[in-house]
């Protein structure tokens, strides 16, 4: 029973609940007939449940005292006053219509939806006098704007790199201020907020920017980077903090300086490339030797090393390597040319091939003549390639070799079978276009052994001719004086005589150097013939001149007479005292001894 009633009241009070609701709606319908709908605003005045003539008394308030307040950055303000740039008001139906439109029983709904309304024929300002205010204003003075800044990415010392927040500045956008302003006005606002409505130029890069976020991890990890290069027993270590001083950052993009980047290879290329460098060899008579010329050793390859180094740098990862090179050595440290190398001594004309320390030959050999300015180039240089059965042509010659090992341009070691005789002095007088002549057999071991980027080490080194080259240095001055001889004749005496006693003094070795020793002989007995002759001649001239005299005695007995006695005998005992050669000149003997029979027959 008791729950009969209790459910009998519940159903009274939830009838009752609808009645008053329902009284509630439909007398707030009735009055919003004739007054605005909750939430409802007109040009920014609140006119909810206010007729018309209200809303009215309340704009025409409002426009009495009306001021615009600026509220700019920095904690600063201006104001703009109504009555300066001519805020007034004209009532033509508008709001009355704006009444009209509403529907009252949607009250209700309107708690929970706003209804904002603006009509620029309620309000009226002027344009020109406004824009005067607003240029007027301190905001917009351009001395007074700082303008705005990224956020960046920057350096923190020695601790890497940290994002810079951005800086708002104080940089007016005029187009967007000046709308604010226009609707500020419309809407009778007490305040503007220029940060609100966005009136100011803004960073293009905030400090939560993820590209920037993304450049400064990025940057971090370069700052970590390390980068070994390898020398053999040395490194050197390219930091990240050196690297990333190549770096220029602009916004959100980080750019490497290139230049700066080869700068560094070429320091290092600098610091340990060995080519084209003085080496110091301790050679095998003992004696030490500095090798200025040649190309060979290390050389770094500056355009691949850079493009690798930028590479690595890209990557952001440690690496241990070594440069890449254009060229390579035997080894790193003091001697770059290691324990095997091809050592050539231009004035023992002997060379020495050592192969991982060991001796594998020796050898005589016949370089380039110098007498001919074909002189084989002292110097470091690497063995380019290895060829078998070579022609190797040259101005007017063509040669084939069977073991070919270039070393220096168009200049190696080769076999030479037209040879059959090296070492001595034979380059000065007989020596080859600029390479090295060697034995058949010599020429085949260095080739089976020896690979292409081995040094030749080629050098001179006075005080170590060969006895060999001494003797055909020596035999070799006689002949060239034999050779200057030349035409014998009757001035050639002394110089022949220089010769016999140059070749005289020579030792039998040396003797055995002068090819052309049976040309001082045919000169020696050629002088002699040509002095013998002289001789002839000279005695012949004397008995001339004897005979001549008697000649005229003869001729002076003319017409024998009884008196030509004294005459004949005179000339008679002339002739008697002249020698056998000189009678032999005189042409009128027969007329002295016709003369002698005519005067006895007297």
């Amino acid at each position: 029973m008791k729950r009969k009633n209790a459910k009998r009241k519940a159903a009274v009070a939830a009838v009752a609940i609808v009645g008053v609701l329902a009284v509630l709606y439909v007398g707030g319908a009735i009055f919003f007939r004739s007054h605005y709908l909750p939430r409802t605003v007109i040009n920014g005045i609140p006119c909810a449940g206010k007729n018309v003539q209200a809303v009215e008394e309340k704009i025409q308030d409002e426009i009495k005292k009306y001021e615009l307040k600026i509220v700019e950055r920095e904690d600063k303000s201006e104001a703009i006053l109504g009555k300066d740039v001519g805020v007034s008001v004209e009532f033509d139906g508008t709001l009355q219509r704006i009444l009209n439109g509403q529907n009252g029983f949607l009250w209700p709904v309107a708690l929970f939806a706003p209804e904002v309304y603006e009509s620029k024929s309620i309000i009226h300002y002027d344009e020109d006098a406004l824009k005067e205010a607003m240029n007027q204003l301190s905001c917009m003075d351009p001395a007074n704007m700082d303008a705005p800044v990224d956020a960046a990415v920057e350096q923190d010392g020695q601790k890497g790199y940290v994002i810079v927040p951005e800086s708002e500045g104080t940089t007016v956008k005029k187009k967007a201020f000046w709308q604010a302003l226009n609707d500020a006005v419309l809407n009778l606002q007490d305040e503007l907020v220029m940060e609100e409505e966005k009136c100011y130029v803004g960073p293009k890069l905030r400090k939560d920017s993820k590209d920037l976020n993304d450049l400064l991890e990025q940057m971090n990890a370069l700052w970590d980077t390390e980068i070994t290069y390898q020398f053999g027993e040395k490194t050197e270590v390219l930091d990240g903090k050196q690297i990333c001083g190549w770096m220029g950052i602009a916004g959100t993009e980080a750019t490497l300086d290139e230049e700066q980047a080869l700068a560094f290879v070429k320091e290092l290329a600098s610091k340990y490339n060995t080519a084209y460098k003085p080496k110091t060899l301790k050679t095998s008579w003992g004696e030490t030797v500095t090798i200025t010329a040649g190309n060979y050793g290390w050389r770094i390859d500056n355009e691949q090393e850079l493009a690798q180094l930028l590479a690595d740098i890209q990557a952001r990862k440690d690496v241990t390597r070594e440069p890449i090179y254009s060229q390579t050595a035997n080894s790193h440290g003091e001697n770059d040319y290691g324990d095997t190398y091809v050592e050539i001594n231009l004035t023992a004309q002997h060379l020495y091939f050592y192969k991982d320390g060991n001796l594998v030959v020796d050898s005589d050999f016949v370089s380039g003549n110098v007498s001919k300015g074909n002189g084989t180039p002292p110097g470091a240089y690497p063995i380019t390639y290895k060829q078998r059965d070579a022609t190797l042509r040259g101005e007017n010659y063509a040669s084939d070799v069977s073991f070919w090992m270039p070393y220096c341009g168009n200049v190696g070691m080769h076999d030479a079978s037209w040879r059959h005789s090296f070492g001595g002095s034979i380059y000065k007088r007989s020596g080859s276009h600029g390479c090295v002549n060697l034995p058949y057999d010599v020429a085949k071991k260095i080739y089976e052994n020896v690979e292409a980027g081995d040094p030749v080490l080629v050098y001179e080194l006075e005080g170590t001719q060969s006895a060999k080259a001494v003797a055909m240095d020596q035999g070799g001055a006689v002949a060239d004086a034999i050779n200057s001889i030349g035409e014998v004749n009757l001035g050639s005496g002394e110089i022949i005589a220089s010769c016999r006693a140059q070749y005289d003094a020579l030792s039998a070795d040396a003797k055995s150097y002068v090819s052309n020793y049976d040309a001082l002989v045919a000169a020696e007995t050629a002088y002699a013939g040509l002095m013998a002759q002289e001789a002839e001649n000279q005695a012949n001239a004397e008995a001339q001149a004897q005979a001549n005299a008697v000649v005229d005695l003869i001729n002076q007995i003319g017409e024998v007479t009884e008196e030509s006695g004294d005459a004949i005998h005179q000339a008679r005992a002339a002739y008697d005292a002249l020698s056998d050669r000189a009678k032999g000149f005189v042409s009128n003997y027969d007329t002295l001894r016709k003369a002698e029979k005519k005067f006895q027959s007297l």
